[in-house]
């Protein structure tokens, strides 16, 4: 028989619970649904949505929707409990990273269905994703080929949409029907307004003519119509949307530490040598105007971003920004590489890419350190003119020259 449908709180507790309890009394193997180490906003809440309605299909198997990030961090994202506190959530209800047992737990005693990503990356890779079962994902970013398509049951969905959560909500929609049978219309409210925030985050309220795709716009009405069925207080689309888009982009307060790591993916690739690069990509929602006069001088953020790049272990640091000056929407990319191999790469990168990219040199080369690459570091920042390529378009073009650069 089929569990009762419960409330987001509820389903987040029990989650919690199974984490909890001694290990003899786990499910066993524990099923976690996990999005990339970035941890934004499409990351956090596809996971829970996934999370909840895998739960509620057959055969009913609790899916564990971890957040990809330690506890603290979670105050680093304003934005996300704006997103959490209509279905009557507080950001210490979700799971994360902070509430895997302590007392060995073993990978084979886990699965992981991915979001957001296709291709396990961060931390967990070392502790309980290396040479275990990855079950299947849902992602909108190039196929890496490292989700098996026989996946027992579980979805293998990588197509291009603005949006994960757009997919998420798609592969649910039957569940979600199902469900709502159950005439629990505040609970489909709750959902709803889940899946809406980064969906509408992600297209520019679906007016980003570069990222929103069908996908993403049969997303959102469906789960408008949710509301509207709930009866829903107060819901309009633009006011959801440049709430949150608020909350994201006010980050006065934070140090550059802080900006580096709330939205940060990394990579480690091997080129046809055998040598081993890293890469780190931070995503900051205002530019480097911004930063140097709200957050640090030039001094502070070299120093604080060579530090992480340390803590990281990184052999290339790459800072993306976007501001609106004027109203206009703009990109900036500083690139930093250390060591001999990594200074070659980043030139690489920046000679193949120049123009795709339209990179021009940023404030008459004022974050620039070109003089010493000789001696294995480099530093260049740019304007980035073509605006539709995000860290989900640069982020591959480093690593692909990264993989080649035996021949440097």
């Amino acid at each position: 028989m089929a569990p009762p449908r419960v409330s987001l709180k509820a389903f987040l507790s029990t989650a919690k619970s199974a984490l909890s309890a001694p290990p003899a009394q786990r499910p066993n193997p524990l099923t976690f649904v996990v999005g990339n180490e970035s941890a934004d906003l499409d990351s956090l809440c596809s996971a829970v949505l996934l999370a909840y309605f895998r739960t509620h299909t057959p055969p009913h198997t609790l899916h564990i929707p971890l957040s990809n990030l330690p506890r603290a961090d979670l105050a680093l994202r304003p934005e996300l409990a704006a997103i959490l506190r209509p279905a009557g959530l507080k950001l210490d209800d979700l799971v994360t990273l902070s509430d895997l047992p302590k007392d060995g737990l073993r990978p084979e005693n886990t699965r992981w269905l991915l979001v957001d990503h296709n291709a396990p990356t961060g931390g967990l890779v070392n502790d309980l994703l290396a040479g275990n079962t990855v079950i299947g994902c849902v992602d909108h970013h190039d196929d890496e080929g490292k989700v098996p398509h026989d996946t027992q049951g579980e979805p293998r969905i990588i197509e291009k949409s603005g949006s994960c959560m757009s997919l998420v909500v798609d592969h649910c929609k039957d569940a979600w029907e199902k469900l709502g049978a159950d005439a629990d219309k505040q609970c489909d409210a709750e959902l709803a307004r889940l899946a809406l925030g980064p969906i509408l985050i992600d297209t520019t309220n679906l007016t980003s003519k570069d990222k929103t795709t069908d996908w993403d716009e049969q997303a959102v009405a469906f789960a408008e119509a949710k509301l509207a069925g709930a009866e829903e207080d107060g819901y309009d689309r633009t006011g959801y949307f440049d709430e949150i888009k608020r909350l994201q982009e006010g980050i006065a307060g934070m140090t550059y530490r802080d900006l580096f790591r709330k939205d940060y993916k990394q990579w480690t690739d091997t080129d046809a040598a055998g040598a081993r690069l890293t890469l780190g990509v931070s995503a900051i929602v205002q530019g480097f105007s911004y930063l140097l006069a709200e957050t640090g001088d030039k001094a502070q953020l070299v120093a604080e971003l060579e530090k992480w790049a340390r803590e990281q272990r990184l052999d290339i640091a790459a800072v993306m920004t976007v501001s609106r000056p004027e109203g206009t929407f703009t990109r900036e990319l500083l690139v930093w590489a250390f060591g001999e191999r990594a200074v070659g790469v980043a030139k690489q990168f920046a000679n193949e890419n120049g123009e795709r990219l339209g990179l021009e040199t940023w404030a008459g080369g004022a974050l620039d350190r070109v003089e010493d690459g000789e001696q294995g570091e480099w530093r260049m920042c740019w304007t980035q003119r073509r605006v539709e390529n995000s860290r989900k378009q640069v982020a591959p073009l480093l690593r692909e020259a990264m993989k080649g650069s035996s021949k440097l």
